[in-house]
């Protein structure tokens, strides 16, 4: 009984602690922004801060990164997207000159949202199709006007247990007209990994892979061929990476199976 209660107030104390946490860094990166309006690392350098958190999720982040990878951009990071976590735990691999793109209704939550709209990321309505299309041209523009990358999830949402869910081909069409190379990154599976009320909730491996380079010459179904081969490298590197991280990925066939 006396336990119990003990890792109840321990998931409570989490809450309040990550609460605090994402209010106090989401003002200081707006004051940051305001300081230093339209700078290309406002939203790198907020991330790092929202990566830290995770420590208090009893988590511990492995990122892997060649070192020469340091140097691209502009590039196109596309990632996996398993849960509302995410945002504590993968946030601290955003590379330097990189915005992230995600849905419009994020700017009304608040102070997170003013932060993240101040920090330049891109957000997009997701539920009017002409707009998103227009948004895969203003994405690769802004890429080439300011020089930056962007990290988006081709997966379109998260997928909660799900294994690694099919790809959208926004981020490739987005890649073709910026005329920049796909980096996928994959992250370990995290789903039932955090527990609020136990201390420690393991590791995750976060890895960077090699370019994927896309023709401007590629057609349509060239660029959906490029994206399920993508796919496909990404589901056998994050296979790898939840095995070593010992918390074993369940893809979609296996649990149709079962």
């Amino acid at each position: 009984m006396i336990l119990s209660l003990g890792f109840e107030v321990l998931a409570v104390f989490r809450i309040i602690l990550v609460t605090i946490a994402l209010f106090v860094i989401s003002i200081i990166s707006i004051v940051m922004c305001m300081l230093r309006p339209k700078n290309r690392d406002n939203a790198h350098y907020t991330a790092l801060s929202m990566g830290k958190l995770a420590a208090i999720f009893g988590v511990k982040v492995e990122i892997r990164k060649p070192q020469q990878q340091g140097e691209l951009c502009p590039v196109v990071y596309v990632a996996n997207h398993q849960n509302s976590y995410d945002i504590f735990t993968i946030s601290a691999s955003l590379p330097r000159r990189t915005v992230t793109v995600g849905k419009k209704s994020l700017r009304w939550i608040p102070f997170f949202g003013q932060m993240y709209w101040f920090t330049g990321n891109v957000l997009i309505d997701r539920n009017n199709r002409s707009k998103a299309h227009n948004t895969i041209a203003t994405t690769a523009q802004k890429m080439r006007d300011n020089n930056i990358s962007v990290w988006l999830f081709p997966e379109g949402t998260r997928s909660y247990g799900r294994g690694l869910l099919p790809f959208k081909t926004g981020a490739f069409h987005t890649a073709k007209q910026a005329d920049v190379p796909i980096v996928p990154i994959c992250v370990s599976n995290t789903h039932d990994l955090i527990k609020l009320n136990r201390w420690n909730n393991g590791k995750m491996i976060i890895e960077f892979l090699p370019p994927v380079h896309i023709n401007q010459q590629d057609s349509n179904s060239s660029i959906r061929h490029i994206a399920n081969n993508t796919h496909e490298l990404m589901l056998a590197k994050i296979t790898e990476l939840s095995a070593e991280a010992g918390n074993e990925l369940v893809s979609l066939e296996t649990e149709k199976a079962g």
